[in-house]
């Protein structure tokens, strides 16, 4: 009998795994949100969140192997989380057909602006670590 329930185990266990750290999430967000109120925190509840989860993940309370499924099914279904955005703007036809150039213009700008700024950042980062392993050849 044991033998049977642990062979059918481990498919269940995978079935749930990423409903249960789904709700993981949903909870971190919560207690984020609880913490903003409580102290009038300025930032986010979200991002208050994704602090706590990282430093989980960095003080290893929590592995990472616990997170990375509910977080690979959260990217890969990103997409449905935008279909209330593109929704909306087809509601508001008559203003993209007034003011439409003037939005992807924005887009369009701020977009080529980071790009840019991180292709620079990029850059700089990659010279100081190269210049950095020169130093330390240099010295050794």
């Amino acid at each position: 009998m044991f033998l049977a329930l642990r062979r059918a185990a481990p498919p269940l266990l995978n079935r749930l795994q990423v409903p249960i750290q789904v709700v993981l999430y949903a909870l971190l967000f919560l207690a984020a949100d609880q913490l903003v109120r409580q102290f009038h925190l300025p930032l986010p509840a979200n991002i208050v969140g994704m602090l706590m989860l990282l430093a989980l993940i960095l003080l290893r309370i929590l592995p990472l192997n616990w997170v990375k499924a509910g977080s690979r099914w959260l990217l890969a279904e990103m997409l449905l989380f935008f279909v209330p955005a593109v929704v909306a703007v087809v509601n508001y036809a008559q203003l993209l057909m007034v003011e439409g150039w003037k939005i992807f213009l924005v887009i369009a700008i701020s977009t080529m602006l980071t790009l840019g700024v991180t292709g620079l950042v990029v850059d700089r980062v990659y010279r100081f670590e190269i210049w950095s392993q020169r130093r330390k050849q240099r010295d050794a």
